[in-house]
């Protein structure tokens, strides 16, 4: 099931359940409109949405409530709750937008101790590429691949950033996740980067901008362009050791929860999407504000 659909239907049930306690503990024939209404706002307004039933719920015995309800109370609490919910639509967009906002909270959090416990692993493996000032101040990893539209528009952005900003250290992850050209290509990229690494922003770059679909074939034909041996390049992709950088990836990928891309990391945050230039200089400048405060 959607978890927005999930979260709302959690939230409905809250509210039932808060009415039905009303109407149950009032024991009169009918059901006060005005105090259900009113049930309604205040289990809205304090329940934080989630996918799991709200504990209340959980130390309910929701049978046996509405058992006790007679037929004319149970239908009165549920035309109160559904006319209330059609007269008040925004109900359903408000739950929906503070799940997601307490999720993405959550993720952020989550995140963040997923890079503070695989910092070496994100910033410094001996597998990554290092572009810019090696020792620079600040490091701007990307997640990326080379069948991604998003990441084809993105590379203007990390040029720029290079440009721009010499104290910058861009960590490049090779993330194939659009299918198998995608990993041939990663494949080959990586045999590059183990072959003849001043080579490779040469290679990222044509690659990375050429039009249309990639893979294997494409990469192997972009490494003879830069006057690399295709046939040494090809048995190298096939290496273990380009598995292993590939699986590296992956399995960091997966830690930080990453679905798409690009992606970037800093010691800060996840940024999920091309979100351009100027947001990644935002963003660094975090990190740089960050490192003034002992604390951070």
């Amino acid at each position: 099931m959607n978890f927005r659909i999930t979260a709302l239907f959690a939230v409905l049930l809250a509210i039932a359940f808060a009415a039905v306690g009303y109407s149950i503990g009032t024991r009169h024939n009918g059901v006060d409109r005005v105090a259900v209404e009113s049930i309604v706002q205040d289990v809205l307004a304090k329940s934080k949405p989630a996918v799991s039933a709200p504990a209340s719920m959980a130390a309910s015995q929701p049978g046996a409530q509405m058992a006790e309800l007679s037929d004319d109370q149970r239908k009165d609490v549920e035309a109160t709750i559904r006319n209330y919910l059609i007269a008040n639509p925004e109900i359903v967009r408000d739950a929906i937008d503070a799940l997601q906002q307490k999720e993405d909270a959550a993720a952020q959090v989550a995140q963040a101790a997923t890079i503070k416990d695989n910092g070496d692993e994100l910033f410094d493996s001996k597998r990554e590429v290092v572009l810019g000032n090696p020792k620079g101040d600040v490091t701007l990893v990307e997640f990326f691949d080379y069948n991604c539209a998003y990441c084809r528009h993105a590379h203007a952005d990390m040029l720029q950033l290079l440009k721009s900003d010499p104290n910058v250290r861009i960590v490049l992850k090779e993330f194939p996740i659009l299918g198998d050209g995608s990993v041939q290509a990663a494949q080959v990229a990586v045999a590059v980067l183990l072959t003849a690494p001043d080579k490779y922003l040469d290679f990222h770059d044509e690659l990375i901008t050429t039009p249309g679909p990639v893979d294997g074939a494409k990469a192997l034909a972009v490494a003879a362009d830069i006057g690399l041996d295709q046939d040494k390049i090809k048995t190298v992709a096939a290496s273990d050791e380009v598995k292993a950088n590939l699986d590296e990836v992956r399995d960091l990928a997966t830690k930080l929860n990453l679905t798409g891309t690009p992606s970037y990391a800093t010691k800060l945050k996840v940024v999920v999407g091309a979100v351009g230039y100027d947001q990644l200089v935002q963003e660094i400048k975090a990190v740089r504000d960050c490192s003034k405060v002992a604390t951070c």
